[in-house]
């Protein structure tokens, strides 16, 4: 089995940039995955699948399509335990640490064991951090957690380095989706100097100067996403 984590680390090791871009299964056109696919940039590294609220069985249609039209790894990003599929490579196993919502620490990890205990996904222990973008978002509204403000840079810094004091593999920095501030240069810089651990940023990147930015801070991964649904 390969081992995504180590691909990962290796690409960090060699400065190497990733590009991942993430599709919500409420929005995707399973008919228009090979179209989509062409679409989107051929730097790309990893496709996230996943959203704050999706409809039964929605996510591994999606899943099943995208990889019956690409060799490019498959990570679930899931907003709930129920997105869980094996039809994915792996699963980034999110914690939201910026929030004091027991269900989005633990309540949906537990949920998800029964069908994590004997699953064949990658399972990637991830510190999920909610930073504001400059609107509400889907998971600030479901998860019932406020964002950290984006002037709080040590708050910021200190809660990822809880995350990878408590074993996280990976620390995701979120503006949400459609934000209107991306998560600035600033904090990207602090966090990155501060752990030890691969980088994942993503909300409110629409250009190619934006990309470049967040790499030149210190992403390891940028996703994008709102960005090519549109």
């Amino acid at each position: 089995m390969l081992n995504f984590y180590r691909h990962i680390e290796a690409a960090v090791a060699e400065n190497r940039k990733l590009l991942a871009i993430l599709i919500d299964p409420d929005k995707f056109v399973e008919k228009e995955t090979e179209a989509f696919l062409k679409s989107i940039p051929k730097t790309t590294s990893h496709i996230f699948v996943g959203g704050s609220t999706v409809e039964n069985n929605q996510t591994e249609k999606t899943v099943k399509a995208i990889k019956g039209s690409t060799q490019l790894p498959v990570f679930l990003f899931p907003g709930d335990h129920n997105q869980i599929t094996d039809e994915a490579d792996a699963i980034l196993f999110l914690s939201l640490i910026s929030g004091r919502n027991p269900e989005y620490l633990i309540g949906q990890q537990l949920k998800s064991v029964v069908k994590l205990r004997n699953t064949s996904l990658e399972i990637i222990p991830t510190g999920y951090i909610l930073i504001d973008g400059g609107k509400e978002c889907a998971v600030q509204r479901v998860s019932n957690t406020e964002p950290i403000p984006q002037f709080e840079v040590d708050t910021i810094v200190h809660t990822a380095l809880a995350g990878q004091y408590s074993g996280k593999k990976l620390i995701y920095l979120e503006a949400g989706s459609g934000a209107r501030v991306p998560v600035s240069e600033e904090i990207i810089t602090a966090v990155k100097k501060a752990i030890d651990i691969p980088l994942i940023v993503g909300g409110g990147i629409r250009t190619t100067q934006q990309q470049e930015k967040a790499y030149e801070a210190g992403v390891d991964i940028l996703v994008m996403g709102t960005h090519f649904e549109k």
